[in-house]
């Protein structure tokens, strides 16, 4: 499903694009390097996803325990509302919540959610400036990425891809998924919470290198390419 939201944290200090909408569907300048496959932290052949199935669901701190937030389901972009599953105890959920703090969890009624698998997973390294694609645990690709400068760094830890946008701004690229994971550096960004992005971008010249607000950037084919596969829910690490 695609829709449109504002991902904080996505352009170079010097270009800020609009705010993305939905879209049907650059130039690059030097070409980047090709990233050669590298070690990365260990991933999972499979992972859960668990999908709202009404229109809100309620995240308690414990099975059976407080209400510590309500989450809406279409998300206010309007993407579905998926989450990704850390456990299970009996009738309860463990799920990874995209707000802030980072890394925040709780837990879900199972009654409130589906649940499905998925054998995709990312793994990012701002040092190397790559993304590493794997499928059922084994490295299937690698594409070289631009991430956050030093004054805005691109968050490390354990995210998820939240929703996905059609940007109408070519300085997003065609695609932009959002992530679980928000700016350690800025509270907000461009009117939005400092949500931090995966997507393409109009400065292809930028990819492997640190020339983000934090988002990670991709080429407009790479991305594309991954936005055919990969679905809401897929982990992806950060390194």
């Amino acid at each position: 499903m695609l829709s449109a939201a504002l991902l904080a944290g996505c352009s170079t200090a010097d270009d800020e694009p609009d705010r993305p909408s939905p879209s049907s569907t650059p130039s690059a300048t030097a070409p980047a390097p090709t990233p050669t496959l590298s070690a990365a932290p260990a991933v999972p052949s499979t992972s859960t996803v668990a999908s709202v199935t009404g229109r809100s669901v309620e995240v308690h701190d414990a099975p059976d325990g407080a209400v510590t937030t309500t989450l809406d389901n279409p998300q206010a972009s309007g993407a579905p509302l998926v989450l990704l599953v850390l456990g299970q105890e009996g009738d309860w959920v463990n799920v990874s919540v995209a707000q802030r703090p980072n890394g925040s969890s709780g837990w879900v009624p199972a009654s409130a959610v589906t649940l499905t698998t998925t054998s995709y997973a990312l793994v990012a390294s701002t040092t190397s400036n790559t993304l590493v694609l794997y499928d059922a645990g084994v490295e299937k690709k690698s594409f070289p990425v631009a991430t956050g400068t030093g004054g805005t760094p691109t968050p490390t830890g354990s995210f998820y891809l939240t929703e996905l946008l059609a940007p109408t701004n070519q300085g997003y690229g065609p695609f932009a998924y959002g992530l679980s994971a928000f700016s350690d550096a800025l509270n907000s960004f461009g009117g939005g919470p400092g949500q931090i992005g995966l997507h393409g971008t109009d400065d292809e010249a930028s990819i492997g290198q640190a020339a983000s607000h934090g988002c990670i950037r991709l080429s407009n084919a790479d991305i594309s390419e991954l936005a055919a596969m990969l679905p809401l829910g897929t982990p992806i690490t950060i390194t």
